[in-house]
């Protein structure tokens, strides 16, 4: 049976990118599970081998088609896009924000083209972006212009537990003009629809409450009384299996324990706290919605450790694991 292929862009060159895929590639558990292909230059990977003594050996390809997917040989489609002169790690500097955008829209690029089954991010720097030029906030935002796809969902998962988010990247300020009962209806719709897409079918989705205890019936807010808890009743009778709002101090532990199949997370941290705490280097971002899959390590480029050897790759071993888990459902 033949494995996923996975296109991997290599994140910032200037981050801790390149070392976290050339560790993971060399991982056993990722050798048995998933074939790659990796985009990025070829001076900075051959580096990031040296640096961490993985064994493997970079091969150029043009095509994925032309990859030897055998144990030890990484396969690399060089975009040749960085100056060693000029080249730092560490730094934020525009040349790794343009080729990291780069990496990202060639990976896109292939896996649309149907030549890749997934997609997995190692991380990106906003500020390296910014100074680029490149007019997007994140991987969300690219992977959303790049695919034509408004308001990808994101989701994250670990050890079983999956979380949605309402809102993302907003101020809390913001944040509590976004929980409208219209809007929660139409997330529920969309994480449902997304999860089958995944393969996972039945199950109860729980929507988080936003005040603490839900709000004790408006004693401490009015959201859940005139937002939250009239979307989930207009759910249940559409025939949706939803439950809430549930208050988020015991939402995400009685997730995790399987009473639930998911969460929807109200607001950025809500749920980023509640899964990194459950496993930080486990928690792995999936980007729905799209006409592919993208799954993500959940951590930033860790600039003060680039180039010296230090960083784990357990989240990027991780996010190639769970491309392949989801990819066979995804491109069926």
């Amino acid at each position: 049976m033949r494995k996923p292929l996975i296109a991997i862009p290599s994140g910032d060159p200037a981050g801790v990118g390149p070392e976290i895929v050339v560790k993971a590639l060399a991982d056993p558990k990722v050798q048995e599970t998933a074939d790659a292909i990796v985009i990025g230059d070829k001076r900075i990977f051959e580096n990031a081998v040296k640096i961490t003594g993985v064994p493997l050996t970079v091969k150029v390809v043009e095509e994925p088609e032309e990859g030897d997917y055998t144990p030890g040989i990484l396969n690399l489609i060089d975009l040749d896009n960085i100056d060693p002169e000029k080249f730092q790690f560490g730094v934020v500097q525009a040349m790794c924000g343009q080729a990291a955008y780069d990496y990202i829209a060639k990976s896109i690029e292939i896996t649309l083209a149907g030549k890749a089954d997934a997609v997995a991010t190692p991380p990106i720097n906003k500020e390296a972006l910014h100074a680029a030029g490149v007019n997007y906030i994140g991987h969300t935002e690219i992977f959303g212009a790049l695919t034509h796809t408004e308001d990808p969902l994101t989701m994250f998962e670990t050890n079983g537990l999956r979380v949605f988010f309402l809102t993302r990247h907003l101020s809390m300020r913001d944040m509590l003009d976004q929980i409208k009962k219209d809007r929660i209806i139409d997330y529920v719709h969309r994480c449902t629809d997304a999860l089958r897409k995944l393969g996972v079918e039945g199950g109860t989705m729980a929507v988080a409450g936003l005040n603490p205890h839900s709000g004790e019936h408006g004693l401490f807010g009015w959201e859940e009384v005139n937002e939250i808890a009239p979307a989930v009743e207009q759910l249940q009778k559409e025939g949706y299996d939803v439950k809430g709002p549930v208050p988020a101090d015991s939402v995400f532990h009685q997730a995790a324990m399987g009473k639930y199949n998911s969460v929807l997370s109200l607001y950025h941290d809500q749920g980023h706290i509640a899964t990194k705490t459950l496993d930080f280097e486990k928690t792995i971002s999936i980007t729905n919605g799209m006409p592919i899959l993208r799954t993500s390590v959940d951590h930033g480029t860790a600039f003060d450790i680039a180039g010296k050897n230090i960083v784990s790759s357990v989240s990027m071993v991780e996010a190639i694991l769970l491309a392949a888990k989801y990819a066979p459902f995804f491109t069926r």
